[in-house]
């Protein structure tokens, strides 16, 4: 359960947007902060977070597009598709503009949203993701570098290959999300028996390693899409988060190629910010939507 900073459970309710239903929370009041999480996470993924947004933002938590507790349907999980759900729900909900945070597969989304709905999208935080057409696909390879830096990403040609992970993950889906989010952290302790639990759940109802399956399957769309989008640079204010363990300051020279102002910051930690290191997450990012939140109203 997600509590407000009062101990208050968040609100939940389902919306129909962009031809899926969405599982969303929302909480707090104030400008509006859409957090949006990765894999293989659900909204949950921002439990710690959230409460320390609420006393002054009005934050909404989706489950993305085939994840958590959203509808899965057979089609749409490239980042353009997965963002306008997003900027469907939002609008949906009332939020005229907002600001967005993202994390792995949810930064991504998160920079299309921001790319494709520039009247809406006021800031940007991007944590922990590598774009796919801009170097993602570099650390599927077998090389030294890759395996002792921990940047060999040997499941994405895994995934992408059709049935076989299925027939192979069935039945084993605890054992595939608690070693992929312990073995990305330097705290792995902060995979806590309560979130396992949470994605196991999730990722094990019907079609839920499909869904996840599908999100890494349309990389080849996602890198033509973010080609595409990089040709107009956004001019929002942008904070790179990174974990040195895991992709480090990578986040913000990336990011310099696709935004002008960008902000960069490398935390003492792995690749899941908002479990790991929440408090040193909350004590960037918040000062940054402060800024950047009252300069856009």
């Amino acid at each position: 359960m997600l509590l407000d900073h009062a101990g208050t459970p968040v609100r939940t309710g389902r919306a129909a947007v962009n031809g899926t239903n969405l599982h969303y929370r929302t909480a707090g009041s104030g400008p509006a902060v859409v957090l949006l999480h990765g894999v293989p996470k659900t909204g949950y993924h921002w439990r710690h977070l959230v409460p320390k947004l609420t006393p002054h933002h009005t934050v909404v938590v989706p489950d993305l597009r085939g994840l958590g507790d959203s509808a899965r349907p057979s089609e749409g999980y490239d980042s353009v598709t997965m963002s306008d759900d997003i900027a469907e729900l939002m609008a949906h909900l009332g939020h005229e503009t907002y600001a967005v945070v993202g994390e792995d597969w949810g930064a991504v989304i998160g920079y299309q949203l921001a790319a494709r709905h520039r009247g809406h999208v006021t800031a940007l935080v991007f944590a922990e993701a590598l774009f796919p057409g801009f170097g993602f696909e570099d650390h599927t390879a077998l090389t030294a570098e890759n395996v002792s830096s921990g940047m060999h990403l040997w499941h994405l040609g895994f995934y992408f290959q059709p049935d076989v992970p299925e027939m192979l993950i069935a039945g084993h889906e605890r054992e595939l999300i608690t070693y992929m989010i312990k073995s990305e952290r330097s705290h792995p302790d902060s995979a806590t028996p309560d979130a396992v639990e949470e994605y196991v759940r999730c990722y094990s109802r019907p079609g839920g390693i499909r869904a996840m399956l599908s999100i890494y399957r349309a990389m080849l769309v996602d890198a033509e899409q973010n080609r595409q989008a990089a040709q107009q640079k956004l001019d929002i204010p942008v904070l790179a988060l990174g974990g040195s363990a895991f992709i480090g300051d990578r986040n913000e020279s990336q990011m310099r190629l696709m935004a002008d102002d960008v902000t960069g910051h490398v935390f003492d930690a792995g690749h899941d910010l908002a479990e790991e290191v929440p408090d040193e997450m909350a004590d960037v990012t918040l000062p940054f939507l402060a800024e950047h939140l009252a300069a856009a109203r």
